[in-house]
């Protein structure tokens, strides 16, 4: 984790912010908790655990000024809430997800299926992709799963 906040502020210094103790407590949830896509009262919640003293609107520009810097991911996953997802340090786009139409729940896929679809469209219509985000909505292994045990009783 220390490398990661490490690397973060740098991006950050690079662009002439400094990683204050809200911003890194910011950071620190956003990592603790990687694999939920909270939103930002979720990690206000959970930040205010760490720093008592942060206000909302200083995770609301911390979380925006990460996003600006392609550190996070901002996403809506159709329930109108902003959601925050960091970018894996090893690649280059965005992971992809799979979201449950029943019960909300959210899966990842790691790989990047995209990418021969990105050289295809940088060959064939020399339109350089700079990223990418793919969703698919439908119904989750446990709901299907739910569904077949209910069938069969």
């Amino acid at each position: 984790m220390e490398a990661r906040i490490e690397k973060i502020k740098q991006q950050l210094q690079s662009q002439g912010f400094k990683l204050t103790p809200q911003r890194e407590a910011t950071v620190r949830v956003l990592l603790e908790n990687e694999e939920d896509h909270l939103s930002a009262e979720d990690v206000f919640m959970l930040v205010k655990d760490k720093a008592p003293e942060i206000g909302l609107a200083t995770v609301y520009r911390t979380l925006e000024l990460l996003s600006e810097m392609h550190v996070l991911e901002k996403m809506n996953f159709g329930d109108g809430v902003a959601r925050y997802d960091l970018r894996s340090d090893n690649s280059h786009h965005h992971h992809h997800h799979l979201i449950c139409v029943q019960c909300g729940s959210v899966d990842e896929i790691m790989d990047d299926w995209l990418l021969p679809l990105e050289e295809r469209l940088e060959r064939d219509f020399n339109f350089r992709v700079i990223d990418h985000r793919l969703d698919f909505q439908g119904i989750c292994h446990r709901c299907n799963n739910k569904e077949k045990k209910q069938d069969e009783s």
